[in-house]
């Protein structure tokens, strides 16, 4: 069964086992994920505000050299030298004096910055203190600050640089009108140039995850500074679609992507348009939690297989000898005491409560069948000698009433007649003296039983009739000793109590592995208190205390207590008396039950 004793230890076990190591296997590293993402939005914002202020500083800086190179009268003054000797194939004195003091300013305020920053200013025609700008109007970052009024340009290679190092690097620009300042006319721009390598070089301090990318978009997306950007260009334009319906500065988007999602921690920068974005898939953030979360499933996996072994091993050390012990046990309810010592010695357990219990139990069976097999022997005892004081009563009773027709035989002066009695006499004193064996063949206690009908005949004459009518196929069962003789003298007796002729009939026949003994007179009849006693006995005991019988009791309760005690249930009698007008005694004994 299911809920058996092994079945319900073994699941016990293993849920206590197994089930809260499996809720640790995932709660934990849920919570740890939860704090994972917390930290990892708490340490990004704040690398963000540490990246952010740095920019501040340097284009706050760039600012104020631009403002300074603006109101500068040495810039003043060559911005009206330029506009009046705009003749590009001839420098005049004035102008070439106004573009030398103008070059020291510049260099003066590129040596003094501490940001590798780097001063270049150009009319509108592509005029500049540095170089000329052809086709200044398709350059983008130009043409994004004239056509947009975007102040800061993305990062971009300039050739018209003072120093020859940065005209090789990349920058990124903050742009200024430059305006004469007594006209309040546009006349050009002034650029102020900073090294893409500063930026990027903190923008590279801002990790998140193993493989996060960390970059500067504008509000179309496009990238700021150099390289190409691995987010893909989707995700980015749905988190700039969301930041525009959060109008936070900073925060945290979550965008679903076609195989994974990510995280996008933004922030706007006081930078023109510029956004600054952190980005991380789930995957990659919380890998070390998945991989904590499958160790541990793994783990719990390992775990649920051995509790499994574990609780079964455990279970069955304790259940297996308490099942063949229920087998002993039901081998002993059935009395059947050699398979119960067949089958304990095989029982074996390392659980010293059982071990202690199997060997109580061994002890206890061994007592009891020494008891069970000293009270059988006594009770064998007690029957062979209820038996064989029953033979010994009806021998002396059978002889007295012969030895009495014996000595009417010769008061009559029939000599004849007993020396016939007293052959058929010594014939069955042989049958009775015969003690070899109480068990003999129905045809020898038939013939037993003619020999002594010829004795009763030979004293009344024609007033008794004896018929006997025996089955063949009988002749050859095994009967006990005496079981018709006192039921044909009783029978003889009560017939000529009340008249002068008695009729005895004896009949045997064997159907269907049943012997059925009849015996029938036409006498007085049974009375009914013996009957009762004889049902009240049989009800009351298998085995009638005949050793307590007087000598009134001989005869039919003789012979039914030595049938019961030797066939037991295999043994039925039936009697059917009237008075007056005689009984009819049937013996049944049903050979096929004892096969």
């Amino acid at each position: 069964m299911f809920f058996s004793l092994r079945n319900k230890l073994f699941l016990v076990f293993t849920c206590l086992l197994t089930i809260p190591f499996l809720i640790l296997s995932l709660v934990i590293p849920g919570v740890f994920t939860n704090y994972i993402k917390n930290q990892t939005q708490d340490l990004t914002v704040e690398m963000m505000d540490q990246f952010s202020l740095y920019i501040n500083s340097i284009t706050m800086q760039a600012a104020d050299i631009g403002q300074q190179v603006l109101v500068n009268p040495i810039t003043q003054d060559w911005i009206r030298t330029e506009a009046k000797h705009n003749d590009m194939d001839t420098l005049s004195t004035a102008k070439l004096l106004a573009r030398n003091e103008l070059n020291t300013l510049l260099s003066s305020m590129t040596v003094n910055n501490s940001n590798s920053i780097s001063v270049s200013i150009f009319t509108h025609n592509g005029e500049g203190i540095w170089g000329k700008y052809t086709n200044l109007e398709n350059i983008d970052w130009y043409s994004d600050f004239i056509n947009y009024n975007k102040t800061y340009t993305h990062s971009h290679i300039d050739a018209n640089q003072q120093s020859a190092l940065m005209r090789d690097k990349n920058i990124n620009s903050h742009l200024i009108p430059l305006v004469d300042l007594n006209s309040l006319e546009d006349r050009g721009v002034i650029k102020v140039n900073f090294s893409t390598d500063l930026i990027e070089e903190s923008l590279n301090k801002i990790t998140t995850g193993e493989h996060g990318n960390t970059f500067i978009v504008d509000e179309e997306g496009t990238n700021i500074l150099t390289g190409e950007i691995k987010t893909p260009s989707h995700i980015i334009a749905k988190t700039l679609t969301e930041i525009n319906d959060i109008r936070k500065e900073q925060g945290l988007v979550e965008i679903d992507g076609s195989n994974e999602e990510y995280l996008l921690f933004y922030q706007r920068l006081s930078v023109g348009d510029w956004i600054l974005l952190s980005e991380v898939t789930k995957e990659d953030l919380f890998s070390k939690p998945n991989r904590l979360q499958r160790s541990l499933l793994l783990l719990s996996a390992g775990l649920f297989f051995i509790t499994i072994i574990a609780s079964f091993l455990f279970s069955s050390s304790i259940t297996n000898p308490l099942r063949e012990l229920t087998k002993a046990m039901n081998h002993l309810e059935k009395g059947d005491f050699q398979s119960v010592q067949r089958v304990m010695p095989t029982i074996k357990s390392q659980n010293n409560e059982i071990r202690y219990m199997l060997n109580v139990f061994t002890h206890t069976i061994d007592r009891l069948k020494s008891l069970i097999d000293s009270e059988f022997k006594l009770n064998i005892r007690r029957r062979n000698a209820e038996y064989k004081a029953l033979l010994l009563q009806i021998n002396p009773h059978f002889l007295n009433n012969t030895l009495e027709i014996i000595g009417g035989l010769a008061a009559q002066g029939k000599n004849k007649d007993v020396m016939n009695v007293s052959v058929y006499l010594g014939r069955m004193l042989r049958y009775s003296l015969d003690t070899k064996s109480d068990i003999v063949t129905l045809g020898e206690e038939i013939q037993y039983i003619r020999n002594y009908a010829t004795i009763l005949q030979l004293r009344y004459e024609k007033d008794l009739q004896i018929t006997i009518d025996e089955d063949p196929k009988s002749k050859s069962l095994p009967i006990t000793k005496f079981v018709l003789q006192p039921l044909v003298e009783n029978a003889v007796k009560y017939s000529l109590i009340s008249k002068n002729h008695a009729l005895v009939n004896i009949e045997t026949y064997f159907v269907n592995d049943r012997l059925t003994m009849v015996v029938e007179d036409d006498g007085i009849g049974i009375s009914e208190e013996v009957i009762l006693n004889l049902t009240d006995n049989d009800k009351n005991s298998n085995n009638l205390n005949v050793l307590e019988s007087s000598g009134n009791s001989i005869g039919l309760k003789n012979v039914i207590s030595r049938l019961r005690l030797h066939y037991g249930d295999q043994f039925s009698y039936h009697i059917d008396t009237k008075e007056n007008k005689g009984t009819r005694i049937v013996l049944s004994i049903d050979f096929k039950r004892g096969a």
